[in-house]
């Protein structure tokens, strides 16, 4: 199964980009994974929230096929501890699907057809992090996931 992570906007800190890049090779042992951006929209200070989302969704929406599993990142999504969110992968690997996409979106959320479109929204927590650092943290908890279920020490329960 590919496991693909989209991202609305470029990771500015070079710090961040490789500790992303570090827990994505680590991830390529166990998965085909790749993170792509959506560059940042153009002109936004004459857009409103509704517009930029509207026009954020579309771009999303681009990357994702009609089979593909489509999970958002958002605030208002389930919470998992680490055990059970790699619980929750094992049962999408075992869905037999080809691709299974997470999405962080652009800063007021996601559109209401990327809503539509979605098959699950997950929390990371009940706290707000930067868009910049769910990137590093979704990355690493997908990392552990897969420790977890090969029963590796990166995860000490």
């Amino acid at each position: 199964m590919q496991i693909k992570l989209i991202a609305v906007g470029k990771t500015d800190d070079s710090s961040l980009k490789e500790l992303i890049s570090t827990y994505s090779k680590r991830l390529s042992h166990y998965c085909n994974f790749s993170f792509e951006i959506i560059p940042d929209l153009k002109k936004t200070k004459n857009m409103d929230e509704s517009t930029q989302k509207g026009k954020e969704g579309e771009l999303i929406l681009k990357h994702v096929n009609p089979s593909d599993i489509l999970v958002l990142l958002d605030e208002k999504g389930k919470s998992f501890t680490s055990e059970e969110f790699s619980e929750e992968i094992q049962k999408k690997l075992n869905t037999g699907m080809k691709q299974l996409i997470f999405v962080i979106g652009g800063p007021y959320g996601f559109s209401p057809e990327v809503y539509q479109r979605t098959n699950q929204k997950i929390a990371l927590s009940k706290m707000t992090f930067s868009h910049q650092m769910v990137r590093l943290f979704f990355t690493e908890q997908l990392y552990r996931a897969f420790t977890i279920l090969k029963n590796e020490p990166y995860h000490h329960r």
